[in-house]
């Protein structure tokens, strides 16, 4: 602990003002820095400020010179700003007992959407109208189509297995798109 520190908190202890005041400036950015860091709100971080120095001034006579002022003071702020968080917590319902009013039991209804045999015949309909158009297409395009996206293979790799420049593949694939765009767009 600095020399300072210790008369400072001498002379508060034996009740001098300014003393209080000294340690307050003192460490007050380090106490402010450290309670923003925790709480992110302005207009509640100079409250907890404010309240870690009344805590600190109220227990000093409890401090121990073996350790630093500054880690016992910055104690006192995380704990300020920690507690701040637990009291502000959401207020919870517990789906095992229903909350009560004025006219009896209130019932939560809570939507289970994890499975929707609708949406499940939608796009199974949707897959087998994409494979029955991939399958319409001509040879060449429809081998293309089936190399890059259900194989994902790179338009080098294609040309590659099939022996055609890459020029070929990316004419071949853009093609092949429009006429899926064409066979799907009604549907």
């Amino acid at each position: 602990m600095s020399d300072e520190d210790k008369e400072l908190i001498k002379g508060a202890l034996a009740g001098d003002q300014d003393a209080y005041k000294r340690l307050m400036v003192r460490h007050r950015p380090a106490i402010y820095h450290i309670v923003f860091r925790i709480v992110r709100g302005e207009e509640v971080v100079e409250d907890l400020v404010q309240e870690t120095f009344m805590k600190a001034f109220a227990s000093l006579a409890t401090y121990r010179s073996e350790y630093k002022f500054s880690t016992w003071l910055y104690r006192i702020a995380a704990n300020a700003a920690i507690d701040y968080l637990r009291k502000k917590r959401l207020r919870t319902l517990s789906l095992d007992t229903p909350p009560e009013s004025s006219n009896g039991p209130i019932t939560i209804e809570i939507p289970d959407d994890r499975h929707n045999p609708e949406k499940d015949i939608e796009e199974r309909e949707r897959r087998l109208s994409i494979n029955e158009a991939i399958e319409s297409l001509p040879e060449k395009y429809r081998v293309v189509i089936l190399y890059r996206h259900k194989d994902d293979k790179s338009y080098e790799e294609i040309a590659e297995s099939l022996d055609i420049p890459i020029g070929t593949v990316k004419a071949r694939i853009f093609r092949a798109r429009e006429l899926l765009k064409k066979k799907l767009r009604p549907q």
